[in-house]
């Protein structure tokens, strides 16, 4: 009851009194008790180290034009083959050499290089560039697919696959392809510069490939007598000879010998001089027109002529694989009649008899080419050098730098080097650790970007039961150029892509039903079910 009286005469006095004029003052906002930007603050609270990264879309200038300031610039180029997202924005990351150097802009030379251990995707990245740029009009060409790896999205794309191989197909090393016709074409026209330049380098591709077989079946390249024999024998091989020659006619030519080769042997009417200069070089030829450790792939008539208007893969899947040496004559050979077709179609186009065309080579395994023998760097880099001069993208393929180093001589080793730093851009898989000071001696790379790699090389968990876990570094490859930074992208592959079916699918052999022709006749229903062999 006294607190009630207090209070009832503390409320008639407040009525009572007279109220005085006092200046009027603004209302203070009211304070709203609320989380901060990180959560809940003080005891109990739950505030955040780390503010979590929102969502980032993308569009153009159009289409975000009002959502201003929230807008930023990309990250990553949006010019060329979908490649996939960034590892850490999520922004798209378009890539191929073609059209970041044709209209891009951002390297100097239309070419790529790819490293990476095996397993982690290299194959898939340049089969989703070819694709992409064959929807550009640029035809691919994968001259030598050792596994088979291209052949179906070639045939998805309406393209030539061309088997060579012991007993599979054949490859003349002497055919000059389309150049006879085409020079003929271009007299007939009255460009008689472009023939003239057209025959010059049919006949200098011709010896360089002779001299590459000579130089695997050896070990060593031919002398210099040896080649000018060669490129006399050569010569007078296509002066007499009505049609096609193959090496079995070059033999013939220099057992036979003429004036011509006799003069450049400097025998010096002695014949004996020419034999003993020629013993050697007739016993190798010998060796490649049949029954030699290169078998006869190289010994007739090429089984199925290139194409110029379309995709084209060689696939050389059927050569064993532990013949490295025959691989790699192999896979030089496919390079130099493809490299041989792409200057027939710029000569035709150079005149305006054909529409121009660009090509996109792909160049696998480039490492078994290397190792076949001394000579064989300045044999590839002659073959690789001049593709911004021709109009031709081309992207090689190794597994490490160590690959490539692993030459005898030393100036073999700084030529291959080159390879790596003369490509416009270089894209690195997972590598292990042992490789950062090679790689990083041709193309800088941070600390981050060196550890980012070496995490992507290591195997998945070693309880990886589950069908969907995959090893931390598959699909994932960080894109160099230059010195500046690295983009790190995550490969993303179509329905048409993954699947029994689609063209990524390179473990036919192992998922493939079996015939229940070959099992056993006393094996029971029960077992071929659960798998019993």
């Amino acid at each position: 009851m006294a607190w009630m009286k207090i209070t009832t005469r503390r409320a008639k006095t407040v009525t009572e009194s007279k109220p005085t004029p006092k200046k009027s003052a603004a209302k203070k906002p009211v304070r709203v008790v609320g989380p901060g930007p990180r959560g809940w603050s003080g005891r109990g609270g739950g505030m955040a180290q780390l503010v979590p990264s929102v969502k980032e879309y993308r569009g153009t200038t159009v289409q975000v034009c009002g959502l201003w300031p929230f807008s930023s610039g990309a990250s990553s180029p949006m010019i060329g083959v979908p490649l996939g997202r960034h590892e850490e924005t999520q922004a798209t990351v378009c890539c191929d050499p073609i059209s970041w150097f044709q209209r891009a802009r951002l390297i100097s030379n239309p070419s790529a290089f790819i490293l990476g251990r095996p397993g982690l995707g290299k194959s898939t990245v340049v089969r989703r560039m070819f694709i992409g740029l064959s929807a550009q009009g640029v035809n691919p060409l994968i001259l030598g697919d050792l596994k088979g790896e291209h052949v179906k999205a070639v045939r998805a794309l309406g393209g030539q696959v061309i088997s060579v191989g012991s007993g599979v197909g054949y490859l003349n090393i002497l055919d000059p392809g389309q150049a006879v016709e085409v020079a003929k074409l271009l007299e007939e026209g009255g460009h008689h510069k472009d023939a003239a330049r057209v025959r010059a380098d049919a006949h200098s591709r011709r010896l360089a490939m002779i001299v590459s077989l000579i130089t695997i079946s050896r070990n060593n390249p031919p002398t210099d007598q040896e080649q000018t024999i060669l490129d006399r024998a050569l010569r007078v091989l296509d002066e007499k000879f009505e049609g096609i020659p193959v090496l079995k006619d070059l033999l013939d030519v220099i057992v036979s010998a003429p004036d011509e080769l006799r003069q450049v042997a400097l025998d010096r009417g002695d014949i004996n001089v020419y034999l003993q200069e020629t013993r050697a070089l007739e016993a190798t030829l010998l060796g490649l027109t049949g029954g030699g450790k290169l078998g006869e792939i190289f010994s007739q008539h090429t089984t199925e002529p290139m194409m110029r208007d379309r995709a084209v893969v060689f696939d050389v899947s059927s050569i064993d694989p532990t013949d490295m040496e025959l691989q790699a004559a192999v896979l030089l050979a496919c390079w130099s009649y493809g490299f041989g077709t792409i200057n027939v179609a710029n000569a035709l186009a150079d005149v305006g008899l054909e529409p121009r065309r660009n090509y996109f080579v792909v160049l696998d395994e480039l490492w078994r080419a290397l190792r076949a023998g001394k000579g064989m760097v300045d044999r590839v880099d002659a073959l690789t050098r001049l593709n911004r001069s021709v109009g031709v993208g081309q992207i090689m393929i190794s597994h490490t730098m160590s690959d490539l180093l692993a030459l005898p001589a030393e100036e073999d080793r700084m030529k291959a080097r080159g390879f790596v730093e003369r490509s416009g851009m270089v894209i690195c898989g997972g590598l292990p650790a042992s490789e950062m000071p090679l790689l990083t001696a041709a193309v800088p790379l941070s600390n981050k970007e060196q550890k980012k790699l070496i995490s992507w090389q290591d195997p998945p968990a070693w309880d990886s039961r589950g069908t969907d876990i995959e090893p931390p570094g598959r699909g994932k490859f960080l894109i160099k150029v230059g010195g500046r930074p690295g983009i790190p992208v995550v490969i993303g592959l179509t329905s048409l892509e993954t699947g029994d079916a689609g063209v990524n699918d390179t473990e036919e052999k192992w998922h493939a039903p079996v015939p229940v022709s070959v099992l056993d006749s006393g094996t029971s229903e029960l077992s071929i079910e659960e798998g019993t062999p």
